[in-house]
């Protein structure tokens, strides 16, 4: 049975002393996922708890104007967890995830952890529980400044290699036994396919507490590597010419301990909820690609030819569609998911698993037939094969998934008008500043013969 939140507190409370805290970190993200945090003695807790703390919103992106800059973070009891990396025996550090606040106690709409728990109380009014399971790949580099490219990679491994015990395999270890001392279960650890890229899946589990959990390992992978003196990047696309990172995003509804996308009866044993929710995303990937590839450097990753997906397919095997049904395996009826293929670990989980939902729950609540699966490998299909199957794409780019962005009903309901309007003014100055910029390539390739 769920703890009351006075029940939380109280546990928390006394947590703070046998755990021997003395400061706690006060964790939320702006709109593009940024972790920001300020910290409160043990003092101030039991108040914090109770009021929240006080704090200037002008300067985080996406909060509030100068004029109505006042902010409260009210911290989350139930999110509680010391940080392993900080001192133990009398000045520990712990750290919260807060919800946003404006000063007279109501919820603050520009805030993304509250973006999800609006969106995960529509799913649970129509009686679902919805459950996400990322995989996030990521590089480590020699250097954070220089070294970005092949010559800064820790190794040449490729997929599941074993690499020297001293070089990434030992990183991949402490950052694992340090998520699992804050409570977050790890399935798989592993190389990846390009030369220096690693992947470590968390355990699948409901939306709202793996958001909490992909801001949590992001930090964790980030402050292990510089312990170990290199850098880990979370950037979609950091080296031309090999694979970038994604963030392959499993998802199920359920209801109670019931997996509403099994069918024992169906050939992929999908359910009719299933392939709606599939026909939802299909819909409206385009829409909400701004969101789950928020990025200029997102759309160098969505490219044919290096396992990220662009068309708009599906199917169970083949991991060049948009979406992948993992093969059922008799007994696992709880692990029927789909898997979407697109995101990218530098977008902000909160307001990309909402995204998701919300496009699946509206293909459930409208019962979209999805198309025909593709089993074929779509990027060797011609043009003229895509058009006669009806295969369409994601956007190519920052631009060009902005103006689908904005002109979405769905996108704009699901976030609600100040996220929505105020991701795409920080989009379109992204992207603005971007077009003017002259690149290397373009020097090399237009200097000598222009």
């Amino acid at each position: 049975m769920a703890k009351t939140r006075s029940e939380s507190v109280e546990y928390v409370l006394k947590k703070v002393k046998d755990d021997k805290v003395k400061f706690i970190r006060l964790w939320f993200t702006d709109i593009l996922g940024q972790l920001k945090s300020f910290a409160i003695t043990v003092e101030e807790l039991e108040g914090a708890l109770e009021e929240g703390m006080g704090f200037d919103g002008s300067s985080i992106e996406g909060y509030a104007r100068i004029d109505e800059s006042d902010m409260v973070a009210l911290p989350d009891p139930d999110t509680y967890k010391t940080l392993p990396w900080r001192p133990k025996d009398e000045a520990a550090v712990a750290r919260m995830f807060c919800d946003i606040k404006k000063p007279g106690g109501e919820q603050f709409e520009g805030d993304p952890r509250y973006v999800l728990k609006r969106m995960l109380k529509k799913a649970a009014e129509a009686g679902y529980i919805y459950y996400v399971g990322p995989e996030l790949e990521y590089f480590y580099f020699k250097d954070e400044n220089k070294d970005q490219k092949s010559t800064g990679f820790l190794d040449q491994g490729g997929y599941f290699d074993l690499t020297p015990l001293d070089v990434a395999t030992d990183l991949r270890r402490q950052t694992v036994l340090t998520l699992e001392k804050m409570g977050i279960p790890v399935e798989y650890s592993h190389h990846e396919v390009a030369p220096s890229q690693h992947e470590i899946d968390i355990q699948y589990t409901d939306a709202l507490t793996m958001a909490d959990n992909v801001m949590t390992y992001k930090l964790v992978v980030k402050e292990i590597a510089r312990q170990n003196g290199v850098y880990a990047s979370f950037m979609p696309k950091p080296v031309f010419g090999v694979n970038g990172s994604g963030m392959h995003c499993h998802q199920s509804l359920f209801k109670g301990d019931n997996n509403s996308f099994f069918d024992k009866n169906d050939p992929y044993h999908l359910s009719d909820t299933a392939r709606y929710f599939i026909a939802g995303i299909l819909k409206y990937a385009p829409e909400f690609c701004a969101i789950s590839n928020q990025w200029v450097n997102s759309y160098k990753r969505l490219v044919p030819g290096y396992e990220a997906p662009v068309y708009l397919s599906w199917a169970r095997r083949n991991r060049s569609d948009l979406v992948r049904v993992p093969e059922y395996r008799p007994g696992k009826e709880t692990s029927t998911r789909i898997e979407l293929r697109s995101p990218d670990p530098a977008c902000n989980p909160y307001l990309a698993f909402a995204v998701m939902l919300a496009a699946g729950l509206e293909g459930v609540e409208k019962k979209l037939p999805p198309p025909a699966p593709i089993e074929e490998n779509v990027y060797e299909m011609s043009e003229e094969e895509r058009r006669q199957k009806g295969i369409e794409t994601l956007p190519g780019s920052l631009d060009e998934a902005i103006r689908l962005f904005e002109n979405s009903e769905l996108m704009r309901n699901t976030l609600g008008e100040h996220v929505f309007n105020a991701f795409i003014e920080n989009k379109k100055i992204e992207w603005n500043r971007y077009r003017i910029q002259v690149t290397d390539w373009e020097r090399e390739r237009y200097l000598p013969i222009l």
